[in-house]
C-alpha cells in the first residue's frame, strides 16, 4: 500500500513541477523585459490587447504599408537590427475588405523547406539594391521560418499582429525593400 502512495505523491510532484514550470513561462511571456510599463506613445492595436515589446515606443505612422490581395494591407511598424546579427521585422496585418480574407499560400514562399512547415510569412525577402544581396527569412533547427505562423484568414476588419526575421545587413545598409508575394514593394529603414 505505500508503493501506491509514493507512487501517486510523485506523479502529483510531477504534475506540480510542470504546473509551476508553465505559469512561469507564461509569467515571464507577458511581463516584457524590463517589466516597465510601455511609453505613451506605443501603438495599441485594435484587438484591445497589448502589442509585443518590440512594438513598444513606436509611433502610430507605419515605415511601410503594403497592398495586398482582397482589401489586405501589411502595415509595418519597425525594423530593428539586433547585436546578434539579425533584423526583425514587425507589422499589422489587416482586412480592409467587406468579407473575411483567406490568406494565400504564396506569402510561405516556394522553399520546400519553409513550406512543408504550414502556412507563414516564408515567402517575404529584404532586398539590399545598393549591395545587391537579397536577404531570406531565417529558419531555425528544425527548417521552421523565424516568423509568424498559422494565420490562415482574417475577419473584414480584423487586425493580426505578425513578425519576421532576417540576417542584418551590414551596418552601413539602413534603407532596404520589403517584399512579401502578393503584395506592393515597400521601402523601410532599419532602426539599431
Amino acid at each position: 500500500m505505500s508503493i501506491r502512495f509514493t507512487t501517486k505523491a510523485r506523479k502529483g510532484m510531477v504534475a506540480a513541477t510542470v504546473a509551476a514550470g508553465l505559469a512561469l513561462g507564461m509569467a515571464g511571456c507577458g511581463a516584457g523585459d524590463d517589466g516597465k510599463k510601455p511609453d505613451a506613445t506605443a501603438s495599441a492595436s485594435k484587438g484591445g490587447g497589448s502589442n509585443p515589446s518590440a512594438q513598444e515606443g513606436q509611433s502610430d505612422e507605419p515605415l511601410a504599408e503594403l497592398r495586398g490581395p482582397d482589401g489586405l494591407v501589411l502595415d509595418i511598424t519597425s525594423a530593428d537590427r539586433d547585436s546578434g546579427g539579425f533584423v526583425t521585422v514587425n507589422a499589422d496585418l489587416r482586412n480592409d475588405g467587406s468579407k473575411t480574407a483567406i490568406i494565400s499560400s504564396q506569402l510561405t514562399g516556394n522553399e520546400t523547406e519553409i513550406m512543408k512547415n504550414g502556412q507563414s510569412f516564408g515567402g517575404a525577402t529584404l532586398v539590399d539594391s545598393k549591395g545587391k544581396k537579397r536577404y531570406y527569412v531565417l529558419r531555425d533547427t528544425d527548417g521552421r521560418p523565424l516568423t509568424t505562423t498559422g494565420i490562415t484568414t482574417i475577419k473584414a476588419g480584423d487586425t493580426k499582429v505578425v513578425f519576421m526575421q532576417f540576417p542584418a545587413p551590414p551596418s552601413t545598409t539602413t534603407e532596404v525593400s520589403f517584399e512579401l508575394p502578393t503584395f506592393s514593394v515597400g521601402t523601410i529603414k532599419i532602426s539599431g
